[in-house]
């Protein structure tokens, strides 16, 4: 009886954390977590997002009635 009390704790516990894990992706929150992680374990992986953020800000949203957006 006590395993599948286990068990179904478990369970629970990794649903509540995948469906989190969706919302922070969602949001878009995930690499202010993960980014100390990323920085040790995976270098290449936190420069390519610290890239992804400037060129992100960079860029300017296209103005209402642009030519340029037409073919």
């Amino acid at each position: 009886m006590e395993f599948l009390i286990l068990i179904a704790v478990v369970a629970v516990l990794l649903t509540a954390l995948t469906r989190f894990a969706g919302w922070a992706r969602r949001k878009g929150i995930g690499g202010g977590l993960m980014g100390p992680i990323d920085e040790a374990w995976h270098p290449s992986a936190d420069r390519f997002r610290r890239e992804t953020a400037i060129h992100e800000q960079r860029v300017l949203p296209p103005r209402p009635g642009d030519d340029r957006d037409r073919p």
